[in-house]
């Protein structure tokens, strides 16, 4: 059974990221925010693609399966079920789809990463991607070692 590996970065640094993956064996980290930025260091597209590549990672960017302002606000809110409404209007969009056939292309053959925010997958819509995605696959969720607070 072909396996889909999710990780957040959440409370983490970019080198745990980078080791869980590695461990893992990802060949492709696919990073499925809608806007590929962040405030915290190394998780930015250029840092976080830089730094993968030099772990023999690839690294592609897929905002077309990211969630819009209006999920991102409901996952904010803690509106579950409004984050999987957005999401699956979001997923129904010509771009989304055409994304969604290329991700699951790619990952009949290589071991994919799905990338998000969230530490906890069942939060995130990369479970919401998973469910509607990959059938047939297994999901297993990396979860880097946290920064000691």
């Amino acid at each position: 059974m072909p396996t889909i590996y999710t990780i957040g970065y959440e409370q983490v640094t970019q080198a745990a990221v980078i080791d869980a993956l590695r461990e893992a064996g990802v060949e492709l980290l696919a990073d499925i925010r809608f806007l590929p930025l962040s405030r915290r260091p190394g998780f930015s597209k250029s840092s976080l693609k830089a730094a993968a590549e030099e772990a023999g990672i690839a690294y592609r960017h897929f905002k077309q399966l990211g969630t819009p302002a209006e999920g991102r606000e409901a996952a904010r809110r803690g509106d579950h079920a409004g984050l999987a409404r957005v999401y699956a209007g979001q997923l129904e969009l010509p771009e989304a789809m055409a994304q969604m056939g290329e991700l699951r292309e790619i990952a009949q053959g290589k071991r994919v990463a799905l990338l998000c925010y969230e530490r906890d997958a069942a939060e995130c819509h990369r479970s919401l991607l998973f469910d509607a995605l990959f059938e047939g696959f297994e999901r297993v969720d990396l979860e880097p070692e946290m920064l000691v607070k």
